[in-house]
């Protein structure tokens, strides 16, 4: 009897000591049908280690200026090749804080790679070739509080790095305040007959403002919050703002003409950490930069004062344009087309670290229905009454399809200067992120373009196609370099201002007596290199041929050998 009574109290403290639990236990595969916080994150990342230890190495890489850890998940199979021999693949997301469907795309892809290496072969190809460096949160301060704070959708985005918003000589003391405690900070409004808005007549939930000598209902006095530091205004002074995507080093430019680029060029603590772990690995041929909202692939430049090679443009758009058709609804531009902007993280990874750089812009709130489908093209739209119009329908998708999960309802609420107001309006979890249930979808497309990109990561083929005796113990060897995928060995931009060495053809074995590029083998033209002709230099375009003669003397094992910082070493020996 004592042994079934204590048998019975184990199994009910297990019970209670589940239901305590916050969230769900992580386990591999790793679930998309909800948001992981940033210990989450972490949690996830050391499951997916644990699980697939000879795929992958974790690495704290820095610290932020919470002393938070960022980690990077580094996967490659050891029994195909080094990693420094491989060409890198690299994601990134939640470089702002509030971002964070941008990690979840980032844990998606190396959930994807580990769970389905040996089933699928595309994915087993992709594993076995690259090398993949996926850094989920790069503002890692940002995502915790995130979470753990009152926000609205768009705050939180800042470096923790202290700044005077409003010149009082102190450092964010003035933020918005959760005054109602339900983990959102949204908006206050007040009843005034004298008010510049009123409740929409098909819905009281959204203002519209009131017409010439139309009488008013109320005024809107901003987010939620209070004078915390009694200068009579409200919310003026935040975290930060220290933009970390404005704050790399290629074309940085200072806080009056870029906002949020910080005092000097990353000087936010993770950024460099996240910059420096980029320079240990100069493998890296394409990078994938994830943030938040509009349904967007951009690219270099990201103001109009660059130009980049027509031949960039073109490996650029052997990604891009296949992209469109994998997420649609996604547009595909330069960034500059969107708006300038300096010291952001692609155009660092294009211009100092040689890699084509992509940022993914996720979510598109259009995706927000309550309508029947419908054939007619969409229009630009911009008066009030079609964004009221908008308004509606995500309130209808809001009441009809997630059960009131991303608005908060008007509610009163006695505030400490303003009296009796009211709260509510969109919640943090609402406008620029998806619902949970939308999340499968998002992730799987975006994560899917980035394994589209790894399958265009050059790949450098070798084949002599003819030798021929010479006499005087010379022979002459032709041979024939192919990329068979669609991104080139260097991109254009690196070999005109000479980021590194040049990719090379390399011959030993012999000694080369000349050498050169064949510009037609059927008619025998050569443009030989007059100084070491033993050592060629070109980059291989993508899909791209090239073909080089060399008069070689001697007998014995000639080896021919393309060594490429982006795209490893391929080499073929063959028997003077």
């Amino acid at each position: 009897m004592v042994q079934k009574i204590y048998t019975l109290l184990l199994l009910l403290g297990i019970a209670l000591s589940s239901f305590a639990g916050n969230n769900p236990k992580i386990e591999v595969p790793l679930r998309f049908d909800h948001y992981y916080d940033y210990e989450d994150v972490v949690k996830a990342l050391e499951v997916l280690h644990e699980a697939y230890p000879e795929l992958t190495k974790l690495e704290s890489i820095g610290e932020s200026e919470e002393g938070l850890k960022i980690y990077a998940l580094t996967i490659n199979n050891k029994k195909t090749g080094n990693e420094h021999d491989k060409p890198g693949v690299w994601l990134d997301g939640n470089i702002h804080g509030n971002e964070i469907q941008a990690g979840e795309v980032c844990l998606y892809y190396a959930n994807m790679l580990l769970t389905k290496y040996g089933e699928n072969k595309k994915i087993t190809e992709a594993v076995d070739r690259n090398v993949h460096y996926i850094i989920p949160v790069i503002n890692v301060d940002g995502r915790s509080h995130f979470f753990k704070d009152g926000h609205t959708p768009s705050s939180s985005r800042s470096l923790r790095v202290p700044k005077d918003d409003d010149g009082d000589g102190l450092f964010d003391e003035d933020a918005p305040d959760d005054l109602d405690g339900d983990g959102s900070i949204c908006q206050m409004r007040i009843k005034d007959e004298n008010g510049q808005y009123k409740a929409d007549p098909e819905d009281p939930r959204i203002m519209v403002r009131v017409k010439p000598g139309e009488k008013g209902e109320y005024t809107l006095l901003g987010s939620e919050g209070i004078d915390n530091d009694g200068d009579g205004r409200f919310n003026e002074d935040a975290e930060g703002y220290l933009d970390p995507n404005r704050n790399w080093g290629y074309h940085w430019m200072p806080p009056y003409v870029q906002r949020g680029a910080g005092n000097f060029p990353l000087s936010g603590l993770g950024i460099k950490a996240v910059d420096e772990f980029a320079a240990k690995h100069p493998n890296i041929i394409i990078n994938f930069s994830f943030h938040n909202t509009g349904g967007m692939w951009l690219r270099v430049p990201a103001d109009k004062s660059t130009q980049i090679p027509a031949a960039d443009i073109a490996a650029y758009d052997v990604v891009g344009k296949e992209a469109l058709k994998i997420t649609p609804g996604y547009v595909y531009m330069p960034s500059h087309e969107l708006y300038p902007t300096y010291g952001d993280s692609d155009g660092q990874m294009f211009f100092v670290h040689g890699s084509y750089s992509f940022v993914g812009e996720l979510f598109m709130r259009s995706q927000e229905t309550y309508k029947e489908k419908s054939d007619k093209p969409g229009t630009a739209k911009s008066t009030e009454n079609d964004r009221s119009e908008r308004s509606r329908e995500q309130l209808k998708f809001n009441d009809n399809v997630v059960q009131g999960e991303l608005y908060k309802e008007w509610k009163s609420y006695n505030h400490p200067v303003y009296g009796e107001i009211e709260i509510g309006g969109w919640v943090k979890m609402s406008s620029r992120l998806p619902h949970p249930f939308m999340l499968p979808d998002l992730v799987h497309r975006n994560a899917s373009v980035v394994l589209l990109a790894a399958n265009e990561t050059p790949e450098v083929e070798i084949d002599v196609f003819d030798t021929i005796e010479l006499g005087n113990k010379l022979q002459r060897v032709r041979v024939r370099l192919k990329n068979k995928n669609g991104l080139s060995t260097m991109t254009a931009q690196a070999v005109k201002d000479k980021l590194y060495t040049i990719d090379h053809l390399k011959v030993t074995g012999a000694k080369v007596i000349a050498g050169g590029k064949i510009n037609n083998y059927r008619l025998n033209q050569v443009s030989y290199k007059e100084h070491k002709p033993e050592i060629q230099f070109f980059a291989l375009q993508g899909h791209a041929t090239a073909e080089y003669e060399f008069i070689v003397e001697g007998k014995g094992t000639l080896k021919l050998e393309y060594v490429s910082q982006k795209a490893g070493t391929t080499s073929k020996t063959i028997q003077l």
